[in-house]
């Protein structure tokens, strides 16, 4: 079994869950002001997901705008708690797994103490917010960051400054990417932390090190308890190796189909969000989807 999903945002609804404000702008009216937005939008792509067949989404990492931010200018666990635990348990309802991305400025193998206060606090807000939805899958996915000319020294700084940090481990999942963490690399850091791996299939085209993509999601599905999750996106031609295309080509799709060991969720990271999928991911949505459901909520 295969279940889909997209980050952030929806076109079709124009609705997102990353709307935010400058740090510069950082008052508490302003920054309820775009919780709100992010939070309402976040039930009309909870709705739509589910009626039209996805099983998974990525929040913004902005719902709660600076929420890990020392300046942040109210209690926003206690302010949001009981509209997150509404969503929390729509998205129970609706069959949506909840997960979050923290960008690359995350970086807790960093030698940088201030870098690495800052990572933590940003990986432990992503945590909590995943707890106040109740969110018993939810999954926060990060890279590993610099290398810093010695990659087992930034690994082992890595392991060290996420030991201890319950909550976060509670969620944590390890992504391969496309320079210099390769799948084989982010399992050993999983391992000492006993948490999961996800794998990138274009990350790991680029940087697959010794495994195939089939041994490296054999691999990397061992780490997982429940369902694991894949991360499927296509080059674009025109930018960086790693960059995102508008849609995942559909030999991209095949590729990964061939090679999953068994059932998992697949994060379609393409720029064109939930319009990104190729024809053959279409149709198998088009399978999974219940159809309308007037009793839930319109668009």
């Amino acid at each position: 079994m295969i279940g889909l999903g997209y980050p952030c945002e929806n076109l079709s609804l124009k609705a997102s869950t990353n709307h935010t404000l400058r740090l510069a702008s950082l008052e508490e009216a302003r920054v309820r002001d775009k919780v709100a937005q992010n939070l309402e939008d976040l039930e009309r792509i909870l709705h739509w997901n589910h009626r039209q067949g996805f099983r998974l989404f990525r929040l913004g990492q902005h719902l709660i705008p600076f929420a890990s931010h020392p300046r942040f200018p109210y209690d926003w666990e206690r302010a949001h708690k009981e509209e997150l635990s509404r969503l929390g348990k729509l998205a129970r309802t609706l069959g949506q797994r909840l997960s979050l991305h923290p960008g690359q400025y995350t970086n807790p193998g960093s030698p940088d103490p201030k870098v690495v206060e800052r990572s933590l606090a940003e990986l432990r807000y992503s945590a909590r917010l995943l707890s106040l939805l109740g969110a018993e899958d939810g999954v926060v996915v990060v890279h590993l960051g610099g290398s810093y000319g010695n990659p087992r020294r930034a690994l082992a700084r890595f392991v060290e400054n996420l030991r201890g940090e319950g909550e976060v481990l509670r969620y944590l999942a390890l992504e391969n990417d496309e320079r210099l963490w390769r799948v084989e690399d982010v399992l050993l850091a999983a391992e000492a932390l006993g948490v999961r791996v996800v794998v990138d299939t274009l990350h790991h085209h680029l940087n697959p090190g010794r495994l195939s993509l089939r041994e490296a999601l054999t691999l990397a599905f061992s780490t997982w308890k429940g369902t694991p999750k894949v991360h499927l996106s296509s080059q674009d031609p025109h930018r960086r190796p790693g960059a995102h295309a508008f849609q995942v080509r559909e030999e991209d799709w095949e590729r990964l189909l061939h090679a999953l060991p068994g059932p998992a969720h697949v994060m379609v990271e393409a720029k064109g969000k939930e319009r990104g999928l190729p024809l053959g991911a279409q149709a198998f949505l088009l399978r999974e989807a219940p159809g309308p459901n007037p009793a839930t909520n319109p668009s």
